[in-house]
């Protein structure tokens, strides 16, 4: 058996991480890029149904290395955009630990995407919740209490999904992929309870809507090199679980989905803080792989990883952008900038091919992925309960998660780059940011033009009508007009609500509810429990003496009641009796037990 099947990647990423964090920055930098590159070639060459099979994996047997085309998909991107990454950090005066922190991130999104069996997909699942919470404190101040947040929701939601595993386990058995040697016959997830407990626990990392508040609370607060790499493994690896969960779809996920790409575009419509309005819109574009995931279809659930692996590229380069933005002027609020392309061309240049991308612009790759999934709610989906015209309602709510987004990306490029002029003077990014960017830029530009080069690493092809049920063109004339039009109607849209949107503070959502519910509700369950001990602690204490004292000195008790005077009325008097006769019989149980 060769190297490339009998090592899993999380082994070697898991080494790098540590070997990275003792060594001198620059030379640490060097090698932490080195192999998650080395990973890209890796993830091409490795033969397709590649297993590393182990008969006791915490006493189960288990597959530690799963190759298959959704596995291999992820292993490309994951690879690449690390190696991206660690050259951003690096240029962006991340220190070493914090770089070992991000790749032992990394290595663990490798050991759960490449998992053949569901216990080693939730060990490296609940890992992943654990390196990245000690990437988001590492920065320290206001990250810390976030991290905090993040990892208690991450937590609940790990711990849900680990239930409906061991319900699935107590049906069939094993813990083992249908698509792996020795696995069940069904796969996926069992239906029923267990079903529901995954789709719950796998939808805290997706950012389904009540449960992705955990993103625009934490992805803006560490460094800004920490946040490139949180945009991009905990959502997308979810994506990947809600796959294997659901391989032949759910009517109620596809639809989740659809809430979310509007959910997501309309508060990110609402932010000033530019890492806070990305953090919205990963919820709304990882709406658009879960509405793919549900509806399916081979075509759309093809849209789905088609989306996932642009989307890791633009939601990357949006990120970069805006740490750039503020390594150069400290200031995270679009409020207090503007004009700055003028100032940072390269930056603002960026900005504009990962904007167009992100907003499905024909010409760049989110309008290729997109579209996928688009011609997937048309064609491979049900009309549903509120179809408008041509348009059915997955359809249109994805539409006008679009539209939003064009909106959303139209507001952070008018007043971070192109509204105004900046107060003063700042540099571009430096060479290092800039590599970065710029070739991130040029991907999104690549598989936009090329689309066959994203075609041939999709699960299934989308081009052939042996494998999809709708063939899918992406330059035909109504995806084109489909592409200009939510182009247009987004303009007018920002230009309607321009004014009022200046006028808002910050929306509360859904954590302003939970956040203060849970730090109440907590504090209040502890003192409730401390306060019943103590009151148990005195009773027993105070019953305990009139028992020793009854047994010791009978004679001085009845005494002393007998010389109370609150023994005068008949309530206290048989209370009285009623503790002497319970001090006796105690006294006479304890005596027939010596």
């Amino acid at each position: 058996m060769s190297m490339l099947t009998t090592v899993p990647p999380v082994v070697i990423l898991l080494a790098l991480a540590i070997v990275v964090s003792r060594l001198p920055r620059r030379a640490g930098h060097a090698v932490g890029a080195l192999v998650p590159a080395l990973a890209v070639p890796w993830a091409v060459m490795v033969p397709e149904g590649a297993h590393l099979h182990v008969d006791s994996f915490l006493g189960f047997e288990a597959v530690l290395l799963n190759v298959d085309p959704f596995s291999r998909l992820m292993g490309i991107i994951f690879g690449l955009i690390a190696a991206v990454a660690v050259l951003y950090s690096y240029a962006s005066e991340a220190d070493t630990t914090q770089t070992g922190f991000a790749l032992s991130y990394v290595a663990t999104s490798f050991g759960a995407v490449f998992a053949g069996d569901w216990l080693t997909l939730i060990f490296f699942w609940e890992l992943m919740a654990v390196t990245s919470t000690l990437l988001v404190w590492h920065y320290g101040g206001k990250a810390v209490r976030a991290g905090f947040r993040y990892a208690l929701l991450h937590g609940l939601g790990g711990t849900l999904l680990m239930a409906a595993i061991l319900r699935h386990y107590v049906e069939v058995e094993t813990f083992l992929f249908a698509s792996v040697p020795g696995g069940p016959e069904t796969a996926g997830i069992t239906s029923g309870l267990a079903a529901a407990l995954a789709a719950i626990g796998i939808g805290v990392n997706v950012g389904f809507v009540g449960l992705h508040a955990w993103l625009p609370d934490t992805y803006p607060r560490p460094h800004i090199a920490a946040s490139v790499f949180l945009c991009v493994f905990t959502t997308k690896t979810g994506v990947y679980g809600m796959y294997r969960a659901f391989p032949n779809g759910h009517e109620a996920i596809a639809y989740m989905g659809g809430g979310m790409a509007i959910f997501g575009a309309l508060f990110a419509l609402f932010q000033n803080d530019m890492r806070r309005l990305l953090s919205y819109h990963i919820q709304s574009q990882v709406g658009y792989m879960v509405a793919g995931v549900g509806i399916g279809s081979p075509l759309a659930q093809a849209g789905a990883f088609a989306h996932v692996f642009n989307h890791i590229l633009y939601k990357g380069l949006l990120f970069m952008t805006a740490g750039v933005v503020i390594y150069r002027t400290g200031t995270e609020s679009l409020k207090k900038l503007g004009g700055l392309w003028r100032e940072m061309p390269i930056t603002a240049g960026a900005f504009s091919v990962a904007a167009l991308s992100i907003a499905g612009f024909p010409g760049f790759n989110g309008f290729v992925s997109k579209g996928i999934i688009i011609s997937g709610s048309h064609y491979t989906f049900g009309k549903g309960p509120l179809p408008l015209g041509e348009f059915y309602t997955l359809e249109w709510m994805l539409l006008l998660g679009g539209v939003g987004t064009f909106m959303s990306f139209i507001k952070f490029g008018y007043y971070a780059f192109f509204h105004g002029e900046y107060d003063g003077s700042v540099p571009d990014a430096n060479r290092g940011q800039s590599i970065a960017m710029v070739s991130v830029a040029a991907l999104c530009i690549i598989y936009g033009v090329y689309d066959t080069a994203l075609f041939t690493i999709l699960p299934f092809d989308v081009t052939s009508g042996a494998v999809v049920d709708h063939v899918y063109e992406t330059y035909t004339i109504p995806h084109l007009i489909e592409g200009v039009a939510l182009a247009v109607l987004g303009l007018v849209g920002f230009a309607v609500t321009k004014k009022p949107l200046s006028k808002l503070g910050r929306v509360p959502d859904v954590d302003s509810l939970y956040n203060p519910a849970v730090f109440y509700g907590s504090r209040g369950l502890v003192v409730g429990v401390t306060e019943l001990y103590a009151a148990v602690d005195r009773a027993v204490v105070r019953a305990t003496g009139i028992i020793t004292r009854t047994v010791t000195s009978p004679n001085d008790v009845v005494a002393r009641l007998r010389d109370d005077d609150s023994l005068a009325h008949p309530m206290r008097a048989g209370i009285g009796l009623s503790i002497l006769i319970l001090a006796v019989f105690v006294t006479v149980a304890l005596l027939a037990l010596s």
